[in-house]
């Protein structure tokens, strides 16, 4: 087996990386013998932390490798002892904890673990429980401020095939006083299920941590995790993954990025793939040390304002972050010493160049920004540690990862592949691509023919370096801070209004969130009715308050194609337009703006005019898209 570590700063360095086999690089098949490498040859290292507050010097329980290993087998053997086999859904709808990764590791070896977004509605957790077939969902015990025990309880209602729920009750890691206040605080729940209830902890206690009960079967080939997708509106998709795309985000970047020695501080969730895979697998993988600030991460209260303290507590050396909490993290005064930190690691949303070089600036940290998807089991792109980053790219394909840019038919016929920097669908092959979801309706179109690559759905170029630009997407999906919002959940709820003749929703440009959902409406002959009320109707009938427009438009008429068909590039570029203009009329700066669209670019903004250059510049550098200054 090779086991040299190859910095991937280059694109002759990737090919230098993929001259050898994979089969050579490793031959680790699940996670669970990942795991038992590291825990034999790091078993008294730091492994995992988790802190329930956010203050530098709170309480945080840390378990070395070999007890975190101890503690997954054991989550596993009770899984099965549970009667869950290895093609049962074994669900969670925790916030980050320790027993978040127990129940995570413990579920992809001994089943299907199914994540799931606590900040979804009961109707969609059943939904997931009943798609999923989960035969065991672990959750929160009822706690002060908190109604995921209520939603478990409640969707347990609505999925026959749940037999056991397994509850983790945070007040453990907490210290008296507090820990006096939470049995007289708890709320109390009506349980009306039948299932079985019990203890995590508890239960898992009683199995042993130093062997599997059982012997895992399917190799790298099984199916071992159901995650949904398409966000936090509608009903999601479920995406299933296989132990080889979990090995393959651990092992790879382990590669001279992540070193025994090094912490990651991840204050995303662990239902998402980002957290789920290319942060703890390699942690995994590595040896690594993760630590979890609070159940909610970023939201969680005092985070944000201690994070340059948890960094100098940790000795931190990888952060975790979205640019919404970049933007956030750069309204605090760095006043800690944060000397360990080598890289910040930014997904989910492109980050806008100015607060790229902003927060560098401020920070003193390198960041890598990189693309990923759920159906690619996460990591595709990166910008490399080492060598050139491109800012306003997601870097080079990882090594062992593919992406061509093509031009494809409905049904997924390659028509033609797209020349350097030319736009087309980028389309990816890698080890983690997933084998389609679950419900096969869905998978028509989703795979070339030829190549079976998997079709992103993301428009972008590779330029003559290889690196890789987005530029837009084939698809609608709105997206506001890394979730995925369906334009047509809202379209349907405004549809609903006597007033209403057509809608078009689509995302505009936000500096923080990137995207935020926007509606244009045209009305029907004769109807009367103002923007606020039908403002207010969206309220009531979009089910999820993400997807509530932040603005909403009456037109006389909306733009259409020769079929009738609401033509959104059309809305999409007076959104543009309206954002960009109203951002540099409220700094003050006199500026015209035009949106053109560019071959190797997408979307561009073109702003000039009396304000001149640097004031313009220091406007439109927050927004996200691309621009350029009119002379």
């Amino acid at each position: 087996m090779t086991s040299a570590r190859i910095p991937c700063s280059t694109r002759e360095m990737k090919a230098a990386i993929e001259a050898v086999p994979i089969s050579e690089r490793w031959q680790t098949e699940t996670v669970y013998e990942m795991l038992a490498e590291t825990a034999a040859s790091r078993g008294e290292a730091r492994a995992l932390s988790f802190q329930i507050r956010s203050g530098p010097k709170d309480r945080a329980e840390t378990l070395t490798w070999a007890e975190l290993g101890a503690q997954v087998t054991r989550a596993a053997n009770l899984f099965r002892a549970l009667g869950a086999g290895p093609e049962d859904g074994i669900a969670y709808l925790l916030p980050n904890s320790n027993e978040t990764v127990y129940t995570l590791l413990g579920g992809v070896t001994a089943g299907v673990v199914c994540p799931i977004n606590p900040l979804l509605e009961v109707g969609q957790i059943a939904s997931i429980l009943r798609e999923t077939g989960a035969r065991i969902l672990v959750t929160l015990a009822p706690f002060p401020k908190s109604d995921v025990a209520e939603k478990a309880h409640a969707a347990a209602m609505f999925a026959p095939e749940l037999q056991t729920i397994l509850e983790v009750d945070l007040k453990r890691y907490l210290s008296p006083p507090l820990s006096w206040l939470i049995p007289v605080m708890r709320p109390r729940l009506d349980i009306r299920h039948g299932k079985r209830v019990a203890n995590l902890n508890e239960e898992m206690a009683k199995q042993p941590g130093d062997r599997l009960t059982f012997a895992e079967t399917g190799g790298a080939d099984r199916v071992a995790a159901n995650f949904h997708t398409g966000g936090t509106t509608g009903m999601p998709k479920i995406a299933r993954h296989r132990q080889r795309g979990m090995v393959y985000n651990g092992k790879v970047a382990t590669m001279d990025v992540i070193r025994p020695d090094d912490v990651l501080i991840c204050p995303l969730p662990l239902f998402h793939v980002l957290g789920a895979y290319p942060i703890l697998m390699s942690c995994v993988a590595a040896g690594a040390h993760l630590v979890l600030p609070t159940p909610a991460g970023y939201r969680g209260e005092g985070v944000l304002d201690n994070f340059w303290a948890l960094v100098e507590r940790w000795r931190v050396s990888f952060m975790v972050m979205v640019p919404t909490a970049a933007t956030a993290l750069l309204q605090r005064e760095v006043k800690h010493d944060i000397s360990s930190l080598r890289y910040a690691i930014c997904g989910s949303a492109p980050l806008p160049v100015e607060l790229f070089r902003r927060f560098e600036r401020t920070c003193g940290v390198k960041i890598l920004e990189g693309y990923g998807m759920t159906e690619a089991t996460c990591l595709v792109s990166i910008n490399p540690p080492e060598g050139e980053r491109k800012i306003g790219s997601v870097g080079l394909p990882i090594p062992y990862t593919h992406v061509r840019i093509l031009d494809c038919q409905q049904d997924g016929e390659v028509n033609r592949e797209c020349g350097t920097d030319e736009i087309g669908e980028i389309c990816i092959g890698n080890p983690a691509v997933f084998p389609g979801y679950r419900e096969e309706a869905r998978n028509f179109g989703l795979f070339t023919r030829p190549g079976h690559l998997l079709r992103t759905g993301d428009m972008g170029r590779l330029d003559a370096d290889g690196y890789l630009w987005i530029t837009g997407r084939l698809k609608d999906l709105i997206i506001r801070g890394g979730h995925n919002i369906d334009p047509g959940l809202i379209e349907e709820a405004l549809m609903g209004h006597s007033a209403v003749a057509f809608v078009g929703a689509i995302g505009q440009p936000d500096a923080v969130a990137g995207e935020l959902p926007c509606a244009y409406v045209e009305l029907r002959d004769d109807a009367s009715i103002t923007e606020a009320e039908l403002l207010d109707y969206a309220r009531e009938h979009i089910p999820e308050r993400a997807a509530v427009p932040k603005h909403l438009e009456i037109v006389d008429e909306l733009p259409k194609t020769a079929v009738g068909k609401v033509f959104k590039p059309a809305l999409r570029k007076r959104a543009i337009h309206r954002v960009y203009a109203g951002a540099l009329a409220d700094a003050g700066v006199d500026a015209s703006v035009e949106v053109v669209e560019d071959k190797t670019r997408g979307l561009v903004v073109r702003a000039g005019g009396p304000g001149g250059r640097e004031a313009v510049a220091r406007v439109l550098g927050e927004l996200p898209l691309p621009w350029e200054h009119a002379g």
